[in-house]
């Protein structure tokens, strides 16, 4: 425990006082021999004497302004440890468009997944909704840390890694200040969101989940630093990608041959994700409500037990301090208020 202002404790020497006992009211009478015995009075007054030492020495304690410092604790959790890398470029203020079959590719395995939703929720544009699907995804992985970047030609790191809901869900609302640009850096995003991980120990699952509304081509050098990256820090990739009225929807991109698919930033990267060696799902977000499945697979990865340090922030004890003494100081109002005179 640490004091803030500790030269008030040189008065507890005070705090003897009420033990002295010429301070206490007195009543002649002529022969104390004749009077009873009364221990139970006694025992009394040495209590009240105890309540008037112990008002003191607290109040003098509080006004030392006792605290325990901010420390860092090793706490054991189960979930993942999840990066949100969210889109805040000028398009996401667009509405939503639809795809153009608006179903998935059918027949063999593919990580491409189309959500058409059934629900209709009157949310003003792809920003917003994103920003109230992410909170509802946030509600739902309670044992999750999570950690969360804004992008548009540059990433910005809004929250490092936290398992305290309120806080991601105050970065997620934070989203929406101010107006992005046209342009997006997904590449940069992405490197953003690895570098949440540089000399962490792998404790469990981890996920980049990218929020984006359109594709990026990336150079060679781009490309296989972010292989390297993802491999070595054993990263899944979701690209929940969220359509604008014109753009092409990713089911189109599945039977395209390379060149073509190159031709189209958003068949590009759906195609260089394919590829880069991790767990990697899509999912075509064409309305509000069209994140479920997302949440779903998320939910499903394995729960591995996560090893993290939290801040406990500093607490001060000074209330308790004061609650004791103002507790002290009722006693004494009250044994006041019922005082006889002492005999002597």
């Amino acid at each position: 425990m640490n004091l803030e202002h500790p030269l008030w404790l040189l008065l507890l020497p005070l705090a003897l006082l009420p033990l002295w006992r010429p301070f206490a009211a007195r009543l002649g009478y002529s022969s104390l021999a004749l009077l009873p015995e009364d221990a139970a009075s006694r025992w009394l007054d040495r209590g009240l004497r105890a309540a008037g030492f112990t008002a003191l020495a607290a109040l003098l304690l509080a006004l030392a302004g006792p605290y325990r410092p901010e420390r860092q604790v090793e706490r054991q959790g189960q979930g993942a440890e999840i990066v949100l890398l969210l889109d805040r470029s000028r398009s996401m203020d667009q509405a939503f468009g639809k795809a153009r079959d608006g179903l998935g590719v059918g027949g063999n395995y593919s990580p491409y997944f189309s959500l058409s939703g059934e629900k209709a929720v009157a949310d003003r544009n792809k920003g917003e909704a994103a920003r109230r699907v992410l909170t509802q995804f946030v509600n739902q992985r309670p044992n999750d840390r999570f950690g969360m970047v804004v992008f548009s030609t540059l990433p910005m790191r809004v929250l490092d890694f936290t398992e305290k809901p309120e806080a991601v869900k105050a970065a997620i609302a934070a989203g929406q200040v101010g107006r992005g640009i046209s342009e997006t850096d997904i590449g940069q995003a992405l490197q953003e969101g690895l570098a949440f991980f540089e000399q962490r120990p792998y404790t469990g699952s981890r996920i980049l989940m990218l929020v984006s509304d359109g594709g990026d081509h990336l150079d060679a050098v781009a490309r296989e630093r972010l292989t390297t990256l993802m491999q070595r820090y054993r990263v899944s990739l979701y690209w929940i990608y969220i359509r604008s009225s014109r753009s092409p929807g990713l089911s189109e991109a599945e039977g395209l041959s390379p060149e073509n698919a190159e031709a189209v930033p958003e068949y590009f990267l759906h195609s260089y994700f394919k590829n880069l060696g991790v767990p990697y799902r899509a999912y075509e977000a064409e309305n509000p409500d069209a994140l479920e499945r997302a949440v779903a697979d998320v939910s499903r990865l394995e729960n591995l037990p996560i090893t993290y340090t939290d801040t406990v922030p500093r607490a001060s004890y000074a209330p308790l301090a004061y609650a004791l003494a103002a507790g002290a100081v009722a006693l004494l109002c009250l044994a006041r208020w019922k005082e006889l005179p002492a005999w002597r």
